[in-house]
């Protein structure tokens, strides 16, 4: 079957594995999750039984879940493209920004996104912003610093699963108006160089339900029950 992607909307962070796909150039196709649409259709469960995104299905049949888990699949493929072989310096390296921007940076934004929640309690949404926001701004200026001396967030001399993690979770900063680039400037360079990237130009759009132009193995959407029927009993 052709590995497939079942991708959260809106702000999803399994954004991040569309990116990576695209870059990794492999066949794939994708499945659509309106995360605010409840309940999540019944049949999902059998792909992730915490109706969770992302969630991924192997050519086998096999799933996955979680984003590091998802990311670090495809980075040992096609000869560790996107990654770095297991053991060595490099994916230690790799694994801990990974780790860091899937822990420290992602709960950053957790009083942020409960705060959107909460339109009709204003003080409660605003006594929730006061909390994230140094939260974020802490975050924001330690990936700036490492950015002062990378050319790729990794530390590495390429492109990796790391980048399209960081495109979709530091967006966030941007969405909640977190982020200045005058205050940030290397972070928001490093931004700018992923958003002109075609793959994340093409999740975008696939995100926004907007006309898309793969660069990359995109086989087109497919429905969750066709998906569950291929699954092995």
């Amino acid at each position: 079957m052709t590995p497939t992607l079942f991708y959260g909307v809106p702000q999803g962070c399994s954004l991040a594995s569309i990116i990576a796909l695209e870059w990794l150039g492999a066949p794939y196709a994708l499945s659509r999750i309106e995360m605010l649409e409840h309940p999540w259709p019944a049949a999902f469960a059998r792909i992730n039984p915490q109706n969770l995104t992302p969630a991924y299905v192997t050519a086998e049949g096999g799933t996955l879940t979680e984003s590091v888990a998802i990311l670090q699949h495809l980075a040992a493929q096609k000869g560790h493209q996107l990654g770095y072989p297991q053991g060595s310096p490099e994916y230690d390296r790799l694994n801990q920004t990974l780790a860091y921007l899937a822990t420290d940076f992602f709960a950053a934004f957790a009083p942020l996104w409960a705060a959107y929640e909460m339109a009709t309690d204003p003080p409660r949404q605003e006594a929730l912003r006061d909390l994230g926001r140094p939260q974020v701004a802490k975050g924001c200026a330690y990936l700036d610093r490492l950015l002062a001396g990378r050319e790729w967030i990794d530390g590495g001399g390429k492109k990796t699963v790391a980048d399209a993690y960081l495109a979709a979770v530091a967006r966030w900063a941007e969405y909640h108006g977190v982020l200045r680039v005058e205050d940030y400037p290397h972070l928001a360079a490093h931004l700018a160089k992923l958003r002109a990237d075609p793959a994340v130009v093409f999740a975008d759009a696939i995100e926004r339900q907007q006309p898309a132009t793969s660069s990359g193995g995109f086989q087109g959407h497919v429905a969750l029950h066709n998906v569950v029927a291929e699954l092995p009993a």
